[in-house]
């Protein structure tokens, strides 16, 4: 719960935070009368503004906000130094994505028990809001402008879709990312396993960390007569049946809540890790980040019990975090080795995003030289 005094009387509402962020302890009341430099402070100070003026004034000042953080200090300007090492690049980095998150999510709305907005100017976003929060709850409701935006903009998203070309023609080719799930719009990894060799008669494929459903239906389209999907998170199993109803291809694939392996065996067993050992800061990072490396070295350390004879182990994964020095070629080589496997072979490709291309992005030199590969693994 949120608390607050408002007119000389105690008040409280549900607290809605997707980051797991706790209740802020201070909360003063905002409207158009607040200045943004005033809002900047009182934000930074860990003070919450809940508002309570024209909505679509929020959201300029959520805009004035994000100015404000992003601004590089005058000392900073005048004087640049460079992080010694790309590592040290990589955690500054996200210490001041972790600050910007902290200074904007202060800026907090309303809702009322149906999740309508009580505001002037305010958008409908009822169905956003049930459809990545479940029914509404009848009673009031407190949650992060920033956060509600996105929420917004996911529903947006899982509406239009995303083409993945290696589905085939449209329009049979969406996949339709819900909230909290990753959306595959990195499409090289995709298409690394739209063209990677299928063993020979694979008709038994596992996909471990379904997602979206994209990998599953990609080797379903590419003719392996069943897929067995698994992940641990129940808004991806029911983002994948969405999805894979869509594609007409529910009957192919079967869905399981498991970490990692289903039982048995299969000749192909696919799995797209989180590519960066770090710590996840919010849900939807879990799909970026693999504190230790976790889920890698999971797959890999059970792999070889769940490969059928003559099966492959095909393992997507960027070498970003080598670039960075978070994970050494010579770590993953050594626990493919350790795990009883070896390697048939790669198939590498460029990313395609724009971050790649971008000089003014902070890890723009790790990132310049990033090769995604799909690693084709079998038994020693």
């Amino acid at each position: 719960m949120l608390h607050w005094s408002e007119q000389g009387q105690d008040r409280h509402a549900l607290w809605r935070s997707e980051g797991g962020m706790a209740p802020p302890r201070r909360v003063v009341l905002a409207d158009d009368t607040l200045s943004a430099d005033v809002a900047y402070r009182l934000a930074c100070e860990g003070t919450a503004l809940l508002w309570r003026g024209d909505f679509q004034n929020a959201r300029h000042l959520l805009q004035a906000l994000m100015r404000r953080v992003d601004r590089k200090p005058r000392k900073a300007a005048r004087s640049p130094q460079a992080p010694a090492t790309p590592t040290e690049a990589f955690h500054l980095h996200r210490q001041a994505q972790g600050r910007r998150a902290r200074v904007l999510a202060m800026l907090l709305i309303p809702l009322d028990g149906d999740y309508a907005v009580p505001l002037r100017r305010a958008p409908d976003w009822r169905e956003a809001c049930a459809e990545a929060w479940g029914p509404a709850p009848g009673e009031p409701v407190v949650a992060s402008l920033r956060e509600l935006l996105g929420l917004v903009g996911a529903h947006e998203w899982r509406k239009k879709g995303v083409e993945i070309p290696a589905l085939g023609a449209p329009p049979h080719n969406r996949i339709h990312p819900h909230y909290g799930v990753f959306s595959p719009v990195r499409g090289e990894y995709v298409d690394l396993v739209a063209r990677a060799p299928l063993p020979p008669g694979c008709g038994l494929a596992f996909d471990i960390g379904v997602g979206t459903g994209v990998l599953s239906a990609v080797l379903a389209r590419r003719g392996v007569r069943r897929v067995v999907a698994t992940d641990q998170d129940p808004r991806a199993l029911e983002c994948a049946h969405d999805n894979l109803r869509r594609l007409a291809l529910q009957g192919r694939v079967e869905l399981l809540r498991a970490d990692l392996f289903p039982p048995g065996q299969a000749l192909l067993v696919v799995c797209n890790p989180p590519w960066l050992p770090a710590r996840p800061s919010a849900p939807i990072e879990r799909a970026v980040y693999d504190e230790d490396s976790g889920m890698l070295r999971g797959f890999l350390s059970g792999l070889r019990e769940h490969l059928a004879p003559g099966g492959e182990g095909w393992l997507i994964l960027s070498d970003l975090a080598e670039h960075l020095g978070l994970r050494s070629r010579e770590e993953l080589l050594g626990w493919i080795d350790a795990a009883g496997l070896r390697v048939l072979g790669r198939i590498d490709t460029r990313p395609r995003h724009a971050k790649a291309h971008d000089a003014g992005d902070a890890l723009h030199a790790a990132r310049s030289a990033e090769v995604t590969s799909l690693w084709r693994l079998a038994a020693a």
